[in-house]
């Protein structure tokens, strides 16, 4: 199972936008292997929670740990078949634990989104 975690500048540290996160951890529970990569939506203009999403999406991703997600992202993981998972702590790596220690609850509230404001 693929798993997608908007991060922070330092790699570690779960981002609290979701949208305009630098990057995103994709985490790949059969072989291990962790990726770091660049969020393409960080800078867009308006639109980048949809952008984000798409993006998480194509890459493959079953479930997503995240603090918080707008609505008409979380639409596109709904259409999707992507589980959002509510983050417990700040650091990716817990917050994987705790995925697959089975700790995490679904994200069920979303917010309207900020819609071109950071």
């Amino acid at each position: 199972m693929i798993i997608a975690i908007p991060i922070d500048d330092n790699r570690e540290n779960i981002c609290v936008s979701f949208g305009r996160a630098p990057y995103f951890l994709i985490h790949n529970t059969e072989s291990g292997k962790n990726d770091i990569v660049d969020n393409p939506a960080a800078a867009t203009e308006g639109g980048a929670g949809l952008k984000a999403a798409q993006f998480v999406v194509d890459s493959g991703a079953a479930s997503l740990i995240t603090v918080r997600c707008g609505q008409n992202a979380a639409e596109v993981f709904k259409a999707a078949n992507v589980k959002i998972y509510k983050a417990l702590s700040t650091y990716a790596d817990e917050n994987l634990k705790a995925l697959a220690e089975g700790k995490l609850d679904e994200l069920t509230i979303f917010h309207a989104g900020f819609h071109g404001r950071v």
